[in-house]
């Protein structure tokens, strides 16, 4: 496995050079194929994701594939606009983003955990907070901290739950509010005590615990909201015409196939299933709701 990973890492490097000669002449034969996701987590942890998907798709679809890593959501969003990557792996907020801004983009798959995605509140084990059914009258005044501004289950869904609970926006709730840019960071500062509660997507909680890298001693899940739709591949609709009819189902269809237990367990999921776009619909609504969607 540590063989084949730094393969891939410099395979990547130098495909960084191909991507701008292929680019300057216009073939569309030698032209990379190139990805990108949204910065959810430890850059470490999605680059050496991320280098393996990429040899996983350049085998399948025989073209040179590359991941490129970003900075932000809203970078992730930017390059997929400028058609500086053609396939980004979304939250279902910047996934709508993308697709308002790139007519005949589509969602493609998800993970067969996406289809019913939860937000965990989770809370330093100093504060007192128990685990209950709703959220408790006690956060009032508390810190608080969300993920990425851009973020569907650290931003949206807490924030259209803390405005639906308390009938206030969470500057009105909590004492100070802060946004941690990712999950592993949210985890982080919730565990340390510098922010008392936090929220985060439930599959980078059980991962992190699982692993170790958060101390559930210290930290602790304090309510989950219901279940909504979330991540997803979605690819440009004019890959057909760069890389050849049909092009576009064929990705699909690998990112369908995908099924090695490493590579499913980095994300982590079981498997990936069709979605559309039309299933983000509810995700738009509450995004312009909240003022994060045009």
């Amino acid at each position: 496995m540590f063989k084949f990973l730094r393969y891939g890492v410099f395979k990547h490097i130098v495909y960084g050079t191909v991507v701008s000669l292929a680019l300057a002449t216009g073939s569309a034969s030698a032209q990379p194929f190139v990805f990108t996701a949204i910065p959810d987590e430890d850059e470490t942890r999605l680059q050496e994701r991320f280098n393996i998907v990429a040899d996983y798709l350049s085998e399948e679809l025989d073209v040179d594939v590359r991941y490129v890593p970003v900075k932000s959501y809203a970078a992730a969003v930017s390059a997929f606009r400028n058609n500086q990557v053609q396939l980004a792996w979304f939250g279902a907020v910047s996934g709508v983003q993308a697709r308002e801004l790139v007519p005949g983009s589509r969602a493609l798959a998800q993970g067969e955990e996406d289809a019913e995605f939860r937000t965990y509140f989770i809370a330093n084990r100093e504060t007192g907070l128990e685990r209950g059914d709703t959220l408790p009258e006690d956060l009032r005044g508390m810190t608080f901290t969300f993920g990425s501004k851009g973020s569907t289950s650290g931003r949206l869904i807490p924030e259209y739950h803390i405005r639906d609970q308390f009938g206030e926006a969470p500057d009105n709730v909590f004492s100070r509010v802060g946004y941690s840019g990712n999950h592993s960071r949210t985890m982080a500062l919730v565990e340390s005590g510098a922010y008392q509660v936090g929220a985060v997507n439930f599959a980078a909680w059980e991962k992190d615990v699982e692993s170790g890298a958060v101390d559930s001693d210290r930290v602790r899940v304090i309510w989950e909201t219901p279940p909504f739709t979330n991540y997803q591949w979605t690819i440009r609709g004019d890959v057909d015409q760069r890389y050849g009819d049909g092009f576009m189902e064929r990705v699909k269809q690998a990112l369908l196939d995908m099924d090695d237990p490493d590579l499913l367990a980095s994300f982590p999921r079981r498997g990936f299933i069709p979605v559309d776009n039309e299933d983000y619909d509810i995700i738009r609504d509450m995004g312009r709701e909240l003022d994060l969607i045009d």
